[in-house]
């Protein structure tokens, strides 16, 4: 018996595929496909597929062309995959060629012509078409614009800013640099904003009551009410409203969450989070020194994210300690809050004028979790326990700090109108609830 092997993440599957597959499988007497995992293919770079795993497994198998079918999930399994099931051939697509040749020490190698004209990548491209504008003052923008480019689909109409001689070539060859919102709104299906938190509320909801999607920088308003309206209005208007938080979207911090639930290192009792910059958000988003940026609006939405999803938001007490950067301002450079549960605490450090170590420590009764700094954008995290040989180290790759996952889970929002929140709405709602709380005084302490 001649045994194939081939392998594809199978995203959308078309006719290009099951040509493939049916040339693959006349090659041998037994076909055997690999289905790419989705992590794997994010670390691959392919971070908008449109289907789940099951349903790309689902969809190869009933084409009827395969004998087996596996799941590739790390690199390197295409030799262990060869010596396991005794292959004979491999076999993928011209647009590989020479990338596999290495496997012929274990087996015959085999290139197959691929359907011209046809690929998953056009069919997202064409089919589910997303313009987006972006908003903002900071130079953080050409990032994003950058980040834009790696999700098929998304394509950049605009961008409203003040702050144009700063942006990118890409960005100042847009065709429409404006000053005015509504203009940028005129273009776009949606909009990527990341203006100062004092602008989001009403810039949001101009978005959402002109039918316009939104992923927006957290947090979304400065007050519980604020934020309930503009989810109320995306639902009303049928819009995606998501938030903008990098870490909720990386594989590592996704995870670390399951391990948590799973039980990896008991029952959770503490959470410490830390995020601080010398630099002043101020100055570093927006090229000024006006201090609309505080710590607690800039760091504070990040470092608050593990404490509420892991741990809930019904706590029992909380105090704001603060240090303001002046007598006649509330606009932070430092802020501790500690939260107090029925059964667990929880503390955050943030700041733009004080430096500390930015660290994420999870305690639990039989081990903790350590993510070294900068833990919001990890890509590694550690389970520690009392006996050391027991630990267990997890590596996860993160591309572009995130966004362009943020971009890719946004995108597939709109083209199904449906969100799988990153991000629950009562989390986003916790944390413009401190936002308030901050800018009312209430539990706060001042220091100066």
């Amino acid at each position: 018996m001649v045994k194939v092997i081939t392998y594809g993440t199978y995203d959308l599957l078309h006719y290009g595929h099951i040509r493939l597959l049916e040339r693959a499988k006349a090659l041998g007497d037994y076909l055997i496909v690999g289905v790419t995992a989705d992590d794997f293919d994010k670390r691959r770079g392919k971070i908008n597929v449109q289907q789940s795993l099951i349903e790309r497994i689902e969809a190869v198998r009933a084409t009827g062309l395969a004998d087996e079918i596996i799941v590739e999930e790390y690199e390197g399994q295409k030799i262990d995959d060869i010596r396991r099931y005794d292959i004979d051939i491999f076999t993928v697509g011209t647009d590989w060629k020479g990338k596999f040749d290495y496997l012929n020490e274990y087996c015959r190698v085999v290139y197959l012509e691929r359907t011209e004209g046809i690929s998953s990548s056009e069919i997202r491209k064409e089919s589910h078409l997303l313009k987006l504008g972006l908003a903002g003052e900071s130079d953080y923008l050409n990032k994003v614009a950058a980040e834009s480019l790696f999700v098929n689909g998304v394509v950049l109409t605009g961008i409203c800013t003040g702050n144009a001689p700063a942006m990118s070539e890409q960005i100042r060859k847009l065709p429409c640099v404006t000053k005015d919102f509504d203009r940028l709104l005129d273009v776009s299906d949606a909009v990527y904003i990341h203006s100062l938190p004092q602008l989001h509320y009403a810039q949001v909801k101009e978005a959402l009551m002109r039918g316009r999607h939104v992923l927006c920088e957290s947090p979304l308003a400065l007050s519980r009410e604020e934020c309930r309206e503009l989810y109320d209005i995306a639902r009303d208007r049928n819009c995606v409203l998501m938030d903008v938080l990098r870490t909720a979207y990386s594989t590592a911090y996704h995870r670390l969450r399951l391990l948590l639930k799973s039980g990896a290192i008991g029952k959770v009792v503490s959470v410490e989070a830390t995020c601080t910059s010398l630099r002043g958000i101020s100055e570093q988003e927006t090229g000024e020194t006006n201090k609309l940026w505080g710590s607690i609006t800039a760091w504070g939405p990040t470092a608050l994210l593990p404490v509420f999803q892991i741990l809930g938001k019904n706590y029992t007490k909380k105090e704001i300690v603060t240090h303001v950067l002046s007598s006649d301002s509330i606009y932070d450079d430092f802020t501790r809050i500690d939260f107090v549960y029925p059964d667990a605490i929880a503390s955050i450090k943030v700041g733009i004028g004080v430096k500390s170590e930015g660290e994420l420590i999870i305690s639990g009764t039989k081990g903790y979790v350590y993510v070294p700094a900068p833990w919001w954008k990890t890509d590694y995290f550690e389970i520690r326990y009392e006996n050391p040989t027991d630990n267990r180290k997890y590596f996860y790759q993160l591309d572009g700090e995130g966004i362009r996952y943020e971009f890719a889970s946004f995108a597939k929002a709109v083209e199904k109108n449906r969100v799988n929140r990153y991000i629950e709405e009562n989390i986003s709602e916790a944390i413009c609830g401190i936002m308030e709380d901050y800018i009312i005084r209430k539990d706060v302490l001042f220091i100066r």
